[in-house]
């Protein structure tokens, strides 16, 4: 986190006799004021639609600010060598400025930000949008605030899905005793134990070979996460059940936030609501191609409307667990309505 201070810089080039003249930024934006430099992190590589929207963020935040505000965008969490926990601590103890990261590393320092992650909580990306856009971002604003972090706009990974070597997987009985790679938060492993599989957890870097080797015989991620690391190589079975909607916080330091003036606030936050808007859009349309590709490879099932009820009713005894957890206001702020 750097920033330089111009007024300090504008009396010591006027001391030495120069002329300074400012010159506008985007829509009409000053240059006069502050001057930032940020670090701002991503999880997933250059490619990505993170990566696209972090992008994004940093062209119109210099564009907006006539060139005031810098940013430094970092795939792979490559300031926190790769480990996605440690990567979101720094942004909240001020380390780093920005970062894209899920709902679920968030349930790894405080599980009750696994709320929106909560099992079939959702039917499809529509009606998880509409719950975020109309309570549950605010909610999520508030939770992100106690841990330092100011909540800018909210991404989106998409559903996760199910793969596996052993075998079709249409009822909670075909997922017994099946060894299946989950991140790292109790939620997931309560999930997969009530299922009656085997959870275990495990680096994403050594997935690939744990599955190659059959060391596990399947992971749960995102379509694109599937495709792009090509895990159809050593998958044989995917499952399109969409069981936990994961959604991503484009975060700020809140210190970092509340230094700025209310003009450089509102720059950052409609450049970070254009890169969630992007990175949404992109995302969708991304994952729509990979699986039809994913189905030369693999036997894709799709679950019908029973079928993911009986999933949904044998995640009540979870559901029951987390309330508290999760508390009652940011559990009834992500449900949908009816």
């Amino acid at each position: 986190m750097k920033a330089r201070n111009t007024l300090g810089l504008m009396s010591v080039v006027l001391a030495s006799g120069l002329v300074l003249t400012a010159c506008g930024g985007g829509d009409g934006a000053s240059a006069d004021g502050e001057t930032y430099e940020w670090d701002f992190t991503v999880t997933t590589g250059n490619t990505s639609t993170w990566f696209e929207g972090a992008e994004l963020f940093a062209d119109q935040v210099e564009e907006k600010s006539g060139g005031r505000m810098k940013v430094n965008i970092f795939p792979n969490e490559q300031l926190s060598n790769g480990n996605t926990v440690a990567g979101l601590e720094q942004l909240m103890n001020g380390e780093k400025d920005l970062s894209f990261n899920s709902t679920i590393i968030y349930a790894s320092i405080d599980p009750k930000f696994g709320a929106v992650n909560a099992p079939f909580l959702y039917t499809d990306l529509e009606q998880a949008r509409a719950t975020l856009e109309a309570t549950g971002i605010e909610a999520y604003k508030e939770a992100s605030a106690e841990h330092g972090v100011q909540l800018l706009a909210m991404g989106e990974s998409g559903f996760r899905q199910l793969t596996n070597s052993r075998g079709p997987v249409r009822t909670p009985e075909d997922l017994k005793a099946l060894k299946i790679r989950i991140p790292g938060i109790g939620l997931f492993d309560d999930i997969y134990k009530q299922l009656g599989a085997n959870p275990t957890t495990m680096t994403f870097s050594e997935v690939f070979t744990s599955l190659q080797q059959g060391t596990i015989d399947g992971q749960e991620n995102p379509i694109d996460i599937i495709y792009t690391s090509g895990l159809n190589e050593v998958q044989d079975h995917l499952t399109v059940w969409n069981y936990v909607y994961d959604p991503l916080i484009l975060g700020m330091n809140k210190d970092v936030y509340d230094s700025m003036s209310p003009e450089d606030q509102a720059i950052v936050e409609e450049a970070a609501k254009a890169a969630a808007e992007l990175q949404i859009t992109n995302n969708r349309e991304k994952e729509d191609g990979e699986l039809e590709e994913l189905r030369s490879s693999m036997e894709v099932i799709e679950l019908t409307e029973e079928e993911a009820t009986a999933f949904r009713e044998a995640m009540n005894p979870v559901y029951e667990q987390y309330q508290d957890i999760w508390g009652e206001d940011l559990a009834t702020a992500v449900t949908p309505e009816g």
